[in-house]
């Protein structure tokens, strides 16, 4: 069964951090470029972070450069999404995703996790 598990999210105050990690099972994450995309209530999905997953090449959004980091760990088949200097606005659920090419575009992503919330305070 193909499967994408997130966790780690919770609260943070602002200026913290946290860490979501999204596992998969049935399937290698090593074969699909994986994204990170958030969502709050009453407005659209919006992609966060992906990586490819022949180089490890990353792209993020302009909202979150240079405070997310998105990386991979084969072994664990896992993808992580490190969070810092968090602000209020990063409140959301955040999804992780694995899709067929290396896009930040939400249409072309086939299998997706349930969702973690994350929360920050100010």
């Amino acid at each position: 069964q193909v499967q994408l598990v997130e966790s780690g999210g919770g609260l943070a105050q602002s200026g913290g951090s946290l860490r979501v990690s999204c596992t998969a099972s049935g399937f290698s994450l090593d074969s699909y470029p994986v994204g990170w995309f958030r969502q709050v209530p009453g407005k659209e999905r919006e992609g966060v972070a992906c990586i490819r997953h022949t180089d490890d090449t990353t792209w993020y959004a302009d909202a979150v450069k240079d405070r997310f980091t998105i990386s991979r760990d084969s072994l664990k088949n896992t993808v992580y999404l490190q969070m810092n200097s968090l602000k209020p606005e990063d409140t959301a659920v955040y999804f992780c995703a694995a899709s067929r090419i290396f896009t930040a575009r939400s249409t072309y992503y086939d299998y997706w996790g349930q969702g973690t919330q994350v929360t920050v305070s100010s």
